[in-house]
C-alpha cells in the first residue's frame, strides 16, 4: 500500500463557489475518488470559479473531535488557500 506523504498533491475541480463579504466558500471534488471537501475561508479577492483546477494536500493528525486528517487547499503555484479537518 502506498503511503500518502505531506508533499503529495491531488488534483481537484471546483464544483461550487459561494461569495461572502470577505471570504469565498469553495467546494472541490477530487478527480479520482469524486470525494468532496468544503473550504469556508478562501480569500474573496482571488479569482476562483466553478470548473477551475486546484490541489489538495492531506496530512494525518491526532484525532481532534473525531477528525483524523488535515486537508489543505492549494493553487497551481502551491500557495496555501485554506485548510480544514475531516
Amino acid at each position: 500500500m502506498n503511503e500518502i506523504r505531506e508533499v503529495d498533491r491531488f488534483e481537484c475541480k471546483v464544483v461550487n463557489v459561494i461569495q461572502n463579504l470577505v471570504w469565498k466558500g469553495i467546494t472541490v471534488e477530487e478527480n479520482g475518488t469524486k470525494g468532496r471537501v468544503y473550504f469556508g475561508r478562501v480569500n474573496g479577492e482571488l479569482n476562483i470559479n466553478h470548473g477551475d483546477t486546484l490541489y489538495l494536500g492531506i496530512r494525518p493528525v491526532y484525532e481532534v473531535e473525531d477528525k483524523t486528517m488535515q486537508v489543505t487547499l492549494y493553487d497551481a503555484e502551491n500557495k496555501k488557500l485554506d485548510w480544514t479537518l475531516v
